[in-house]
């Protein structure tokens, strides 16, 4: 060949590296847990520009996974889920980690920091949170108890600081307090001073006592009613008592929080207390108000101070690895649970 002679340019193919890959628990239809949860190899999640990657430790179950999960009741997949099959294919929501990275936006978290906070999928190896939804986790417990606490106990502050405004001195009732936002509740309320009782079954009575509960209502053999006491507030977070029963364990000018209900509706759920209470309140010396929490980074701080304080600690009841999250969503929704229920990675 001759050596003025060009060379012509060899055509290489593109080799493109391949994406990193975690697992995880994921969905693509609504249903129960045992029939569309399942363990997967997928893509590993980016952050954006406002969002923390996190290394998930732990992760916890609250009762807004089952409902996510299941798609019901029917309003909540018009609210953003996926109407119909879920929009987000990874369950989970309450995570503590490590951070692996932050987007260009994020301040307030450095990688490598131990956070804890509300993201959507935390049943997996990792997951994205935005910045405004987590915080430097508490130093003194395990990622395992932070990962009990960002929904409930966000719920449970705002349910005693916001919406009850529990003062020190008054006589607070807490229906529902050995589950996942009760156990937060109880151990709260008693910070800010109260004189708190709790609502709950015959095998849950010594934990919520642990709590520091100054008495306890066993509901399988005496109502709340019962004993002639009224209260300044009332948090309802288990059981579908009716607003009139409700009123009657209630002080003339009490406040009844409504924070839960289960009736398994398809249409309501269980909200049908929360349309109709702030209605009747309008004509009752009684505050009668639905929770409308908040999920933020303010709160998690302020949740933080009162578990370093030693006046907060998470109550778990039992934790499973991830490949038997499925499991532990099972548990949770049979009524089991005293405390919360965690998976771990």
């Amino acid at each position: 060949m001759s050596t003025n002679q060009r060379s012509r340019p060899v055509n290489t193919p593109q080799v493109t590296a391949p994406a990193e890959t975690m697992r995880a628990i994921v969905q693509d239809e609504y249903g129960e847990a045992g029939d569309v949860l399942r363990l997967e190899e997928i893509d590993r999640p980016t952050a954006a520009d406002d969002e923390v990657l996190v290394r998930v430790h732990a992760a916890g179950v609250d009762r807004g996974v089952w409902h996510i999960m299941a798609g019901m009741p029917y309003p909540i997949r018009l609210a953003g889920y996926g109407f119909r099959t879920p929009k987000t294919r990874v369950r989970g929501r309450e995570v503590a980690g490590r951070v692996e990275a932050v987007g260009k936006d994020v301040t307030t978290v450095r990688s490598g920091d131990e956070v804890y906070g509300i993201g959507e999928g935390s049943f997996a190896e990792y997951t994205t949170v935005r910045h405004d939804k987590v915080a430097p986790k508490p130093k003194n417990i395990t990622f395992e108890q932070a990962a009990a606490a960002p929904v409930s106990a966000l719920t449970a502050l705002q349910a005693v600081r916001d919406a009850g405004k529990v003062r020190a001195g008054q006589h607070v009732l807490v229906i529902g307090a050995s589950g996942g936002v009760g156990t937060f509740a109880v151990q709260i309320a008693k910070a800010f001073g109260a004189e708190v009782t709790g609502v709950c079954s015959t095998a849950k009575v010594d934990l919520v006592k642990s709590l520091g509960a100054d008495h306890v209502v066993d509901y399988t053999r005496e109502d709340i009613t019962d004993s002639g006491l009224r209260y300044d507030v009332i948090l309802d977070i288990g059981g579908h008592r009716s607003l009139t029963r409700l009123r009657r364990a209630l002080g003339l000018h009490g406040t009844l929080v409504i924070i839960g209900s289960e009736t398994g509706g398809r249409w309501l759920g269980g909200f049908d207390r929360s349309l109709r209470a702030p209605v009747l309140s309008l004509f009752v010396k009684q505050k009668l108000r639905p929770l409308a929490n908040s999920e933020n980074a303010a709160d998690l701080v302020a949740l933080t101070e009162l578990i370093e304080a030693g006046k907060v600690t998470p109550a778990i009841d039992r934790t499973y690895p991830l490949s038997e999250a499925p499991a532990a969503v099972q548990h949770l929704v049979e009524g089991h649970a005293r405390g919360k229920v965690v998976v771990t990675m």
